[in-house]
């Protein structure tokens, strides 16, 4: 006999940067019963990076395919595009998808910045595959949300090839490399890099919270549909109940 299907408690969309190959197995694995996820790609980093502005009409669309798919809230997917031009062009494209689907909208940086708040976090440590210009640009989006970061790690992986191949250990001795007393979290950035199998090992060894891109987007995604559930395994984020402030 077939097993009965799950209900459909919500659908979630994510536009992600079309080599991401992480975000999709880190979202199933760890989404609720009954919380579906769905994905399109755009080509928006590395030789195709432009500005937000100039990218507006293919997130645009993205969105709008997503909302044919009846997702409930739709997420602008990608850590360093979403921070790159600042907090204003950032809202803009929040704005632009609620506008343009009706649906609840968010990006990965609104999503942190909502993480942030939720755990009190004032100053960081932040980790991340990219370059040093691209933590450059994220440590001044942090810091027009009043968030400093005291010191970060730019690993410069050669390609997003690189970012998801390098393990869960090499994170974990990233971040204990770059151990801070006076921060109040740890920030692994990027939605393609194998960071949350160590959020908890982390947490236990560092005695601070570890943020990572694709579980503070996961759990703002379910605060924002006023879901329960908690994410076991996702760390002291995870088990926070706070109604997120999407744009609806």
């Amino acid at each position: 006999m077939a097993a009965a299907a799950v209900p459909i408690r919500a659908r979630i969309g994510l536009i992600i940067p079309s080599g991401n190959r992480l975000t999709e197995p880190q979202f199933t694995d760890h989404a609720p019963s009954g919380v579906q996820i769905h994905v399109t790609r755009l080509r928006i980093t590395g030789p195709y990076h432009r500005p937000l502005p100039e990218q507006m009409p293919h997130i645009v669309e993205a969105a709008q395919m997503l909302a044919d798919a009846k997702c409930d809230v739709i997420v602008f997917h990608c850590t360093g595009s979403a921070m790159a031009d600042g907090r204003e062009a950032e809202q803009r494209v929040v704005e632009a998808i609620q506008q343009a689907t009706g649906r609840a909208a968010t990006t990965t940086a609104s999503a942190l910045l909502e993480a942030f708040e939720a755990l009190g976090v004032r100053r960081l440590v932040l980790a991340s595959p990219y370059d040093q210009a691209t933590n450059d640009h994220e440590t001044a989006f942090l810091a027009e949300a009043g968030i400093e970061v005291l010191h970060d790690r730019a690993m410069n992986l050669s390609s997003s090839e690189g970012y998801d191949v390098a393990p869960p250990d090499y994170w974990c001795q990233v971040t204990r490399e770059a151990a801070d007393p006076r921060a109040d979290a740890y920030f692994l950035s990027c939605t393609n890099i194998q960071s949350m199998a160590v959020i908890e090992e982390l947490e236990r060894e560092l005695g601070r919270p570890v943020v990572t891109s694709n579980q503070a987007t996961l759990w703002y995604c379910l605060q924002a549909l006023e879901l329960p559930d908690v994410l076991p395994g996702l760390g002291q984020l995870a088990r926070l109940q706070r109604r997120a402030r999407a744009s609806v």
